[in-house]
């Protein structure tokens, strides 16, 4: 995202909270993209609704938004929290197990990554989109997910050993 992008999202969010429901709309819909970029990987099928999930949820806070300049690091935080209990109660339905995975030769090589992130568990897949994706360091994602970074370290090297290991059978 270029600076101007989130300057634009600032501004829009300061008049969202000032009442301007045009702007309100216009945020939401400048933030779909960003949010779907997080919650995607997370949640994966239930990306879309992880996505609806939190712009539900930001529309209903935006008003407790402090700071309009740390606009995205909040989104970030509540997208992440949404695609994480979307996918853990999808998990439920159907625990993956790591020996699913579809081998390197599989006629559908575009949709491993995929499969193999649908293999790792939703903590795992969070802190490795929050790492890997979204760029943040240990204590950064460890305070997003609310976990010590001892924690958030350990389950980023089990992630990365997982994907790694899936990939390359």
């Amino acid at each position: 995202m270029t600076p101007a992008e989130r300057e634009r999202g600032v501004a829009l969010a300061r008049a969202a909270r000032a009442g301007n429901t045009l702007a309100l709309h216009d945020l939401l819909d400048h933030l779909t993209p960003y949010i779907a970029r997080i919650c995607t990987p997370i949640a994966l099928a239930d990306g879309p609704d992880a996505t609806q999930e939190t712009l539900v949820a930001v529309f209903r806070s935006l008003r407790s938004l402090r700071d309009p300049q740390t606009l995205y690091g909040w989104v970030r935080a509540i997208a992440v929290r949404e695609a994480v209990r979307l996918a853990r109660r999808a998990d439920r339905v159907r625990p993956a197990q790591l020996p699913d995975l579809p081998g390197r030769g599989d006629p559908q090589l575009a949709a491993d990554i995929d499969d193999v992130l649908a293999r790792l568990s939703p903590d795992h897949r969070a802190v490795l989109v929050l790492r890997d994706v979204e760029g943040l360091d240990e204590e950064s994602a460890a305070a997003l997910l609310g976990v010590p970074p001892g924690t958030a370290k350990s389950r980023l090297h089990r992630a990365r050993t997982s994907f790694r290991k899936a990939w390359s059978s």
